[in-house]
């Protein structure tokens, strides 16, 4: 067996590779000095100044992403993107007290009893001593009667300071002193209802409060573990756990700052800090407010770090819930950054990385307007375009080497996986397309949950 070294060895090659080949095949990188210039015209002149102007200022738009595309090259090269199994930096006696909250509607309740057993049994399993399961929920559940085990039902009645509501509303719930049981120095894993615990994902939350450098953490989900509800929204998901091993892991590992925002499940907190952030950041809070919260605590001088280990969720079950949830985040993120509360300074390359996305209708008509409408550009612009799509492609082949494992699939269904997340490319650009254009004329404070039961089969 390859060991980790060697396999992440294998990754930075096959990503340069990727990238160099892009770089040729799209004229970036010229291998022969007398290629013939086939721009012998005048743009200025054959397209007139406002139509060349507009030419120039969409071909710009296609450098929006590059911060992002920097960090997602220089976390996937940086860091060993294979690490081996999580070992224990001291002993989980010595821990101290973990809270492992859930925040539900309260829709799915035979989802979150199922899965609050197996987290159970997975934090008995590995030796955690001192923690306590909670599920936050706006209707009521109904769990087992446990020592380990603590149902929150928030009030209908119940209203924040700033009218915060959807999950900032339950969160903000769990702080009120009359509420909450938990001690300043006392941790929260936040988890979203679907999310599953693994050995390594609790041996990674053990190091990192057993460290108490750092007062926020996240680390990596993967969504193709056990059974396959939508292959086609899990292989485009490919990209999202390539960007947890890219983008979100430098910007926590070496810059200690959410830069560019985080994730809204597998939170870990220092209650204390948490609480002197706290939710109730009223409607512009509401949507996304896991980017709002990060955010804010990053004004406030907090750091971060980011969590080994991995834990699984389920990809959206349908195209309809993919194009919602992407709606969603989309329009929370555009609240997070016109919110007069957080700093430009703050959120400068946040908002760089939200636009970059506002703006995909118009970069993605480049690849039309390339073809018609030809501009000469000088070859750095031709360079750093083809490399921000190199990265890009390459993030869905890594996100599946990561995601699904070569010994399970066995060598023809893995390489199958990998060209099948390839081919959602074009799709997944169109669901993004019709997301940005929807997300921007929609209702901005519709919190659209997606479904994530899966109904069993009955047998007749």
């Amino acid at each position: 067996m390859l060991s980790s070294w060697t396999k992440h060895f294998l990754h930075c090659t096959l990503l340069v590779f990727v990238i160099s080949i892009f770089e040729i095949w799209s004229g970036g990188v010229k291998l022969s000095a007398d290629v013939q210039n086939t721009f012998n015209f005048n743009p200025w002149e054959r397209y007139g100044f406002i139509w060349c102007f507009m030419l120039y200022l969409l071909r710009c738009l296609t450098f929006l992403p590059l911060p992002q595309v920097l960090l997602n090259f220089g976390g996937l090269t940086l860091y060993n993107a294979f690490q081996d199994k999580v070992v224990l930096k001291g002993s989980p006696l010595l821990a101290p007290f973990i809270c492992i909250r859930i925040v539900t509607r309260g829709d799915y309740p035979q989802l979150v009893k199922a899965n609050v057993a197996r987290n159970m049994a997975r934090c008995l399993e590995t030796g955690l001593e001192n923690f306590i399961i909670e599920v936050v929920t706006d209707k009521s559940i109904g769990l087992p009667v446990h020592r380990r085990i603590r149902e929150v039902v928030v009030p209908k009645s119940y209203k924040t300071k700033t009218g915060a509501l959807f999950k900032s509303r339950a969160l903000q719930f769990c702080l009120e002193d009359n509420v909450n049981i938990l001690a300043d120095c006392d941790w929260v894993v936040h988890l979203d209802e679907e999310t599953l615990l693994t050995e390594n994902s609790i041996r990674g939350v053990l190091n990192f409060v057993l460290d108490g450098k750092h007062q926020f953490g996240q680390g990596l989900i993967t969504y193709a573990n056990e059974e396959v509800v939508n292959w086609f929204t899990t292989l485009a998901d490919s990209f999202r756990v390539a960007d947890d091993m890219g983008k979100l892991r430098i910007q926590l590992s070496m810059f200690h700052k959410p830069l560019l925002s985080w994730k809204g499940s597998y939170v870990v907190t220092q209650l204390g800090a948490e609480r002197h952030i706290s939710f109730d950041n009223g409607l512009d809070g509401s949507i996304a407010e896991d980017c709002f919260f990060a955010m804010r605590a990053a004004k406030e001088g907090y750091t971060f770090n980011f969590v080994e280990g991995e834990m699984w969720e389920k990809s959206p079950f349908s195209l309809w819930d993919f194009i919602q949830q992407r709606k969603r985040w989309l329009q929370g993120i555009l609240l997070v950054v016109h919110s007069a509360a957080i700093p430009s300074k703050t959120k400068i390359w946040l908002a760089l990385s939200c636009y970059s996305w506002v703006t995909l209708p118009l970069s993605t008509s480049n690849l039309v307007l390339a073809r018609y409408f030809p501009i000469p550009c000088p070859a750095i612009m031709d360079f750093v375009c083809a490399f921000i799509a190199g990265v890009n492609i390459y993030m869905y082949i890594f996100g599946v080497v990561k995601s699904f494992s070569l010994y399970r699939f066995g060598v023809l269904k893995f390489t199958l996986c990998i060209i099948g997340a390839l081919c959602t490319i074009p799709f997944n650009v169109i669901i993004e397309n019709v997301a940005v254009i929807w997300g921007l004329f929609g209702n901005k404070y519709k919190f659209y949950v997606v479904h994530k039961e899966i109904k069993p089969l009955v047998t007749v």
